[in-house]
């Protein structure tokens, strides 16, 4: 990565910051990857899917809807049914979480790798 003026930095820095704050939380992430797999789903099958409380779930969709990364669809059924699913901004946000999977699993194998050696006797 090339060097960056202070004040592209405090911008990446701001940048970073506002992604983090879109996407973090425990939630968040495991939800959009949902989506990402599967489509649309309704509320009650994220929360057996995910194992999730519902009033969790209704706090973490509203942030995601408020992000416009999650589109909120009531359904005219008796009794009413709610459906959410990706938005095409979302959509967007796949290289950012793909690249997020692959550092992850390079790291996981890392800290493995090194675990492994140093209980072998190894370093």
């Amino acid at each position: 990565m090339e060097h960056l003026s202070e004040k592209e930095c405090k911008s990446a820095g701001m940048a970073v910051r506002d992604t983090l704050e879109t996407i973090s939380g425990k939630w968040k992430l495991l939800l959009l990857l949902t989506f990402y797999k599967g489509g649309r789903r309704r509320f009650r099958e994220l929360v057996k899917e995910l194992n999730i409380s519902p009033r969790v779930l209704s706090k973490e969709l509203q942030e995601l809807e408020m992000h416009k990364l999650v589109s909120r669809t009531v359904c005219d059924t008796r009794p009413v049914t709610v459906e959410y699913d990706i938005t095409p901004y979302c959509k967007t946000l796949a290289p950012v979480i793909s690249a997020m999977k692959e550092w992850g699993e390079q790291h996981r194998a890392e800290i493995l790798g090194k675990k492994n050696t140093s209980e072998n006797g190894g370093e």
